[in-house]
C-alpha cells in the first residue's frame, strides 16, 4: 500500500536511541490508523547504527533505510530522505528522542487544515540555557528579521510538509533549517504549533556554537535566493549607479577647477577617490549584468520555473467551431472541411 505518510530522520551515532525511537514511532503512528513509512537515513555512523537499522528493517516492511557513503551532514541526509519518500505527506525529526512521536498526527492534522508547512515550536525546551537556547533564540530573531518569514524556533527538526512543496526545493549547505524561509518563494501557508520536547537521554548533541557562523553565511545565501534570484541587477545595480554618480560628480567638480580656477589636481587624494568610486561602479553595473545572464542561464538550464501554480479550475475542452456550426467539422488552412480518417488510413 502506498504510505499517506513518510517520516524522514536522519541519524549519526544513534545506536543507543534507535531501538526506542521505533517503538515509539510505531506506537504513535500505529495508533493513527493510516500508512505510513520511516524512512531512517545513517550520515555516516561509526558506531552499530546501521546493524540496528538493518534489524529494524528486516523486522519491520515500514521501516527503509538508506546509508550514506560518509558524514554529509544533515542537511544531505534530510535530502536523500526528501528523494526517496512516497507519502503525499511528509514528516521530518531528529532521531535522538527529543521530538515527541505523539505530536505527528496533530501535526498531520494542522497541515490538513490548508496549510503546506507546519512547523513544531519548542516553547519548553530541554536544553542548557547559554550554550543552545540563547543562541538559538537570537538566531531565530535574526533569521525571522531578515527572511521576513517570522517563527518561534527554526531549529526544531520537526516539521510537515505537503511532498510538492518539499520535493521542489534543491538544498545546500546548513539549509535545512531554512526551508520555511526557501519554501515561501513559492507563496506556501506556513502554520507553527507548539510541540514536546524532551531531555536527551543517550550520547551527546551534534550541534555546537561553531555551527552558528555557518547558519548565518547559509543565512546570507537565503536571502539573496529569496530577494535577488530572479533579478540579481537590482542587487548590484543601484549601489553600482550611486558610486558611478559620486564618481562623475567628483570627477566634473575637479575638472572644473583644472580647466577654469588654473589649480593643480594630480596630486589631490580626492582624484583618487573619485577614479575609484567611477570604475568601482562600473564594475558592480557591470557583475549585475553578468549576473542576469547567468540567473536566465540556470533557470532555463534547469527547467526552473518562476511561477508556483496552487490550484486550476477549468472546464473540458470544447470544439467551439463544432458546435457553432451543428457539429460540423471545422474548415482547414484551405478553407476545406477536414474529413474524419477512415479505418484504412489511420
Amino acid at each position: 500500500m502506498t504510505p499517506d505518510l513518510s517520516v524522514v530522520i536522519p541519524l549519526r551515532n544513534e545506536a543507543p536511541n534507535l531501538r526506542t525511537l521505533h517503538r515509539e514511532l510505531s506506537q504513535s503512528l500505529g495508533a493513527w490508523g493510516r500508512p505510513y513509512e520511516l524512512l531512517l537515513i545513517d550520515d555516516g555512523s561509526t558506531d552499530d547504527t546501521f546493524p540496528i537499522l538493518s534489524d529494524l528493517h528486516a523486522g519491520d516492511p515500514r521501516v527503509r533505510v538508506v546509508r550514506l557513503r560518509r558524514n554529509f551532514g544533515q542537511t544531505a541526509a534530510f535530502s536523500a530522505g526528501f528523494a526517496r519518500a512516497r507519502g503525499r505527506i511528509i514528516v521530518t525529526s531528529d532521531g535522538d528522542l527529543q521530538n515527541d512521536p505523539r505530536d505527528i498526527p496533530a501535526l498531520v492534522a494542522r497541515l490538513e487544515e490548508g496549510n503546506d508547512i507546519v512547523c513544531g515550536w519548542r516553547r519548553a525546551r530541554k536544553d542548557p540555557w547559554l550554550t543552545r537556547r540563547l543562541p538559538s533564540k537570537l538566531a531565530n530573531g535574526l533569521i525571522s528579521g531578515i527572511t521576513g518569514v517570522r517563527l518561534h524556533d527554526y531549529g526544531c527538526s520537526l516539521k510537515a510538509f505537503r511532498s510538492e512543496v518539499i520535493r521542489s526545493l534543491r538544498l545546500y549547505g546548513e539549509m535545512h533549517r531554512f526551508i520555511p524561509a526557501i519554501a515561501s518563494e513559492q507563496g506556501v501557508r506556513i502554520a507553527e504549533m507548539a510541540v514536546n520536547h524532551r531531555p536527551r537521554r543517550f550520547g551527546r548533541s551534534n550541534y555546537g556554537l561553531s555551527r552558528t557562523v555557518r547558519v548565518v553565511l547559509d543565512l546570507f545565501t537565503v536571502k539573496f535566493l529569496l530577494s535577488y534570484a530572479t533579478r540579481p541587477l537590482q542587487m548590484f545595480g543601484p549601489p553600482g549607479l550611486l558610486m558611478g554618480l559620486a564618481g562623475a560628480v567628483i570627477m566634473v567638480h575637479l575638472g572644473y577647477v583644472r580647466l577654469f580656477g588654473g589649480q593643480a589636481i594630480g596630486d589631490r587624494p580626492l582624484l583618487l577617490l573619485g577614479i575609484l568610486l567611477a570604475f568601482g561602479g562600473l564594475q558592480l553595473v557591470t557583475l549585475g549584468l553578468l549576473a542576469e545572464l547567468q540567473a536566465r542561464t540556470y533557470h532555463e538550464s534547469q527547467n526552473k520555473p518562476i511561477y508556483v501554480v496552487r490550484d486550476v479550475l477549468e472546464s473540458a475542452d470544447v470544439d467551439v467551431d463544432a458546435a457553432e456550426s451543428g457539429g460540423r467539422p471545422a474548415p482547414d488552412r484551405a478553407g476545406q472541411e477536414s474529413a474524419p480518417l477512415s479505418g484504412a488510413d489511420s
